[in-house]
């Protein structure tokens, strides 16, 4: 079997070299020349076995008893793409859902934290699911006047060869790439800002990238990069070359806090996940959808938003955040749209006792050609 490493950046795509050999030894192998970043350990006979690749290890482990912090499946369960968008209306605005493509994300214990025991089983087969779980990577369009807005950029290549799907979505949606306007971040994890680079080549030319300030302070912070674990420390060493471009060249725009950018659309902070994680608001004739970005990146954070995974910068903060804004969206009962719930990622939240459910919206498919 041959598995293709197409899941990092061409800065750290030399960490994953063993992938395609049959040799059942582990190999090791620095990221990025010249730059002191901690190897990437693969598991051979795991990975062939499971055909499931490994993008993170804990910087301190021994090499005895390294455990994957992050897998994803290489394996494609269809032939052919689905057509990749759904479209939906906030009053009389056109929000579509793009999609990027689906992975296969490992539930392991080195990823889920603050579980109780069995929980993760149990919540599992609640949904008829088992890990790997099927992660969408949801991008969001929102045709606003003269505007063509998209919510978060996919990944691309970087979740591995099932990505990458999100330019030929926004084609069938009639917006191609170029014609984007702006793009609003929800925060710059490589399955957010991935897509923003297509090798060496803006796939946005055109488009403002707007990021909240804390989230570039950060992500852009040599010392903090320096002193990073995983899986944070090859998320920086991928972000950089997806984000930067935009940044030299003036197309970064940060915000601070709550803002709002044009009549109906706004900002707020929903900090915890990552330092500036930033959820977008949509309101206009009298229905509104907030934009999560990672605010849940599970079902089972819905079933219990205390469940966190090592994806978090501060664990803690983020199930707080996870809760009050599940609270909100249960109480209110707007649309939310999350980037990792399966696709196309609206739905609604109801809550059952000290736990929430995850209410998608019902598939409509009802316009007259004209």
């Amino acid at each position: 079997m041959k598995l293709e490493s197409s899941i990092v950046s061409p800065a750290v795509k030399e960490g994953v070299e063993g992938v395609n050999s049959e040799n059942t030894a582990i190999n090791e192998r620095k990221w990025m020349s010249g730059t002191k970043i901690n190897p990437l350990y693969a598991r051979a006979p795991q990975i062939l076995a499971t055909a499931l690749l490994v993008i993170g290890i804990a910087a301190y482990a021994q090499e005895s008893s390294d455990k994957p912090i992050i897998s994803l499946s290489t394996v494609s369960k269809l032939d052919h793409s689905q057509a990749g968008i759904y479209r939906t209306k906030i009053g009389k605005i056109d929000v579509i859902a793009v999609s990027d493509g689906t992975v296969g994300l490992g539930l392991t214990k080195e990823l889920i934290q603050n579980a109780k025991p069995g929980e993760v089983e149990r919540l599992l087969a609640r949904h008829f699911e088992k890990s790997p779980v099927d992660a969408s990577v949801n991008a969001f369009l929102i045709k606003y006047e003269n505007k063509l807005v998209l919510i978060d950029a996919g990944a691309s290549e970087l979740v591995g060869p099932t990505g990458g799907k999100l330019p030929q979505s926004l084609r069938a949606a009639g917006a191609p790439p170029e014609n984007i306007t702006d793009v609003f971040v929800t925060h710059i994890h490589p399955d957010h800002t991935g897509g923003l680079m297509d090798g060496n080549t803006k796939v946005f030319p055109n488009a403002t990238i707007h990021i909240n300030k804390r989230e570039v302070d950060y992500w852009f912070n040599k010392s903090i990069a320096a002193t990073a674990v995983e899986p944070q420390k090859t998320f920086f060493a991928q972000v950089d070359p997806k984000v930067k471009p935009y940044m030299d060249s003036g197309q970064v725009k940060t915000f601070e806090g709550a803002t709002e950018f044009f009549p109906g659309f706004r900002s707020e902070p929903a900090y915890g996940h990552t330092a500036g994680l930033t959820v977008y608001i949509l309101e206009n004739g009298g229905e509104k959808v907030m934009f999560w970005g990672d605010v849940v990146n599970i079902l089972l954070q819905v079933d219990d938003p205390d469940i966190s995974l090592r994806f978090d910068s501060d664990d803690a903060a983020a199930a707080v955040t996870r809760r009050k804004l599940l609270e909100d969206a249960a109480r209110k009962g707007y649309i939310v749209a999350p980037d990792h719930l399966p696709f196309p990622g609206f739905g609604h939240v109801r809550k059952d006792g000290h736990a929430y459910t995850w209410v998608p919206v019902d598939y409509v498919n009802d316009a007259v050609e004209k």
